[in-house]
């Protein structure tokens, strides 16, 4: 036997190998609901065997299926009758009392509400900060005005520069009495020093990774992508911009740092009943992370007086929701829009389902433009990107590179009335994979000012036209061919 095992042993391998990879292609069939996924799967499973087991255990088991990221608040909520009375009351009233903002979309907010339990609700006053040189110093202001709580959670923490200002805020908030709590993103955050989250918890900050990378472990795939800030339950911010220097565009930190380019981003910031629902979110990362939990108290979810009259309706989604929250919003937006869809994202790899909606709402008369980076931090993915923009250009999306710097907003305006600033960006790992929050705000202004800031950037921006697109040469054709492939794994 010994002997035979010898002699044979790379034919044995090699067939225990492709027993592997037969029983792992049989769970991605199982647990993989979309199609080009599952088929992306199947074409490294077998024509890398080994590479393609590893990668599909790293990143492709189903968490939705699996469960991991329970959270005991939230089940509790679901078990509220009450509770869910109140709020879908509540979610009627606001949608009677609002139709005329609300229009054609009340698809849109019946929808989130259903789905997650988001209700829609009035009196916002709603900020868009272009930025970091307009959104942290108004977030510094907030985080000093702190009496009770503050709740910070972020994908990219850096320490340095502007997180070291933040941080010394949250210390002093600390020392004062003012519950301080903070969440990170261990894949994201990877370079925090261990020595600045000592200082932190000494100085009285709790502070919790939101899921510890571990080696080979799948969860590196599974990223909390979320930018949240609530303070004392009245106050949120929420968008696209994460801490760190290079999101301020001093001109001292790109020299230092090989020209950074210009970096390109928008946020929100929330004052009113809106900002209930980003600390319930909080809530549920915190509980979970920190294996706790948080009272839902009168002082995390205050009454707060009338600030402002837009609606504010929060969709999010994550590897624990039973569907993807985001993806259905955004494409309930494209296809009740009437006049207008824009859209940035830095990252654009739509599935089936968006791409389609595009195509369709562009040849039915919707004005419908795309607005994504000419200058990427991500060559493969732009590369993937770039397989789509042919078709749309044939259906009349008007296609626009962004050619000033990075641009990493994830904005959508639809119509006259809807705005839509978060962390989500148009792609299948938004979708699927990373816990991501999106703000819609139903209100004229914010429609003209994100309007206004999307048409500015087309300004920077070369826009693609579709006879030019299709000289592009036969190599890069393939490439792009090739990387779409794959794009639900990217």
């Amino acid at each position: 036997m010994l002997n035979f095992l010898k002699e044979h042993w790379q034919s044995i391998g090699i067939v225990i190998l492709y027993g592997i990879t037969f029983l792992v292609a049989m769970k991605a069939l199982l647990e993989t609901r979309s199609t080009g996924k599952t088929l992306a799967y199947l074409l490294l499973l077998f024509f890398l065997p080994g590479i393609g087991v590893l990668v599909y255990l790293l990143i492709g088991v189903n968490r939705r299926i699996n469960r991991i990221y329970s959270r005991k608040w939230m089940s509790n909520v679901r078990l509220s009758e009450r509770l869910q009375d109140y709020l879908r009351r509540e979610n009627r009233q606001t949608l009677l009392e609002h139709s005329d903002l609300v229009s054609n979309k009340t698809g849109i907010a019946r929808l989130l509400f259903r789905d997650s339990l988001s209700p829609l609700t009035p009196d916002n006053e709603t900020v868009l900060l272009l930025n970091g040189e307009e959104k942290f110093p108004m977030m510094l202001d907030a985080l000093r005005s702190a009496k009770h709580h503050i709740h910070l959670e972020y994908y990219i923490f850096e320490e340095t520069g502007i997180g070291r200002e933040i941080m010394d805020v949250l210390k002093a908030k600390a020392a004062e009495g003012v519950e301080v709590r903070f969440i990170y993103d261990d894949f994201g955050s990877h370079d925090i020093n261990r020595r600045f989250l000592r200082e932190m918890r000494t100085a009285g900050v709790e502070v919790f990774p939101f899921y510890r990378v571990r080696l080979l472990a799948n969860r590196l795939n599974y990223r909390n992508h979320r930018k949240i800030v609530v303070i004392d339950g009245h106050t949120g911010f929420v968008g696209g911009i994460n801490v760190a220097d290079r999101y301020i565009n001093d001109p001292q930190y790109r020299k230092k740092h090989k020209n950074w380019p210009f970096w390109r981003d928008s946020h929100l910031c929330i004052k009113g009943q809106g900002v209930h629902t980003l600390q319930f979110l909080f809530m549920g990362d915190w509980n979970f992370c920190a294996e706790s939990d948080l009272p839902i108290t009168h002082e995390f979810f205050p009454d707060i007086p009338v600030t402002g009259k837009d609606l504010v309706q929060i969709a999010a989604s994550g590897p624990d929701s039973e569907r993807s929250s985001i993806m259905l919003s955004y494409l309930a937006a494209i296809n009740q829009a009437q006049r207008s869809v824009y859209i940035t994202t830095p990252y654009f790899i739509p599935n089936e389902a968006i791409f389609n909606a595009l195509q369709q709402a562009a040849l039915s008369g919707v004005d419908v433009r795309l607005l994504v980076p000419g200058i990427s931090d991500s060559r493969l993915v732009n590369r993937a990107a770039e397989s789509f923009y042919e078709d749309l250009l044939a259906c009349g999306v008007r296609i626009y590179k962004y050619n000033k710097g990075f641009v990493h907003a994830k904005t959508m305006v639809v119509d006259d009335t809807l705005s839509v600033v978060g962390t989500a960006n148009m792609d299948i790992r938004s979708f699927d994979f990373n816990f991501e929050v999106n703000a819609f705000v139903y209100s004229r202004e914010m429609n003209w000012k994100l309007t206004e800031a999307f048409l500015q950037d087309c300004l920077f921006s070369e826009q693609l036209d579709l006879a030019a697109w299709r000289e592009r040469g036969r190599w890069i054709r393939l490439s792009e061919a090739v990387v779409r492939l794959f794009s639900p794994l990217l």
